[in-house]
Parts: C-alpha cells; structure tokens; sequence
C-alpha cells in the first residue's frame, strides 16, 4: 500500500508542477487560469488520494477538503476570468472566439 500511496502523492506532484509550468506558459490571463485551476485541481486531488492510502485514518478529513475543492476551484477560476473580462484584460492574439462577449452581444474584442 506504501508504494501505491507515494506513487499517487508523485503523480498529483507533477500535475501541480505542469500547472506552475502552464502559469508561465501560456500566453494570457485567461488560459494562465485555465492552467492553473485544472492542473492544480487535479494534482491536489490526487496527492489527497495518495495521503488518503499512506494514511487510511485521514480519509474522512481528506475526502471534505477534496469536496471543498471541487466546489471552490471552478468556482473562483470562473469569477477571476469574468472579472478579467469586466476589466477588459486583453486576450492572445492567438485567441480567434470570445463566447462571453458575444453572449454579451458586444461581439469579437
């Protein structure tokens, strides 16, 4: 059981790592948040599963912070893109859609 609880606390490891290397990445504040919530998302998730096997006893308080996540992380990601948006925070030039403003109606920025 050690060796499946380290290897699930590694593996949520490295996705917060590739989240940290996609808030430097990427090229505006939008995909940065994209990034950062989903990989940061998961990588906490799985090194709360991995603690969970290393430590059977914690699992009911694990499983309440991972509920607290998966409400919370979504949640804060999309109110930072919206008041970015609000805010007129330019997008990459590489972006070609903007959903939110055609919803909107203002149409393409």
């Amino acid at each position: 059981m050690t060796a499946l609880g380290l290897a699930i606390l590694t593996l949520g490891a490295v996705f917060l790592a590739l989240g940290g290397l996609g808030l430097w990445r990427m090229p505006d504040t939008y995909t940065r948040i994209q990034a950062g919530t989903k990989a940061t998302t998961l990588g906490t998730l799985l090194s709360m599963a991995g603690a969970g096997v290393l430590e059977p006893g914690w699992a009911l308080k694990l499983a309440l912070i991972v509920l607290f996540l998966m409400f919370t992380n979504p949640l804060s990601s999309q109110v930072l893109a919206r008041a970015a948006h609000r805010a007129r925070v330019p997008q990459a030039p590489q972006t070609v859609a903007d959903a939110l403003a055609e919803a909107e109606g203002e149409g393409a920025q």
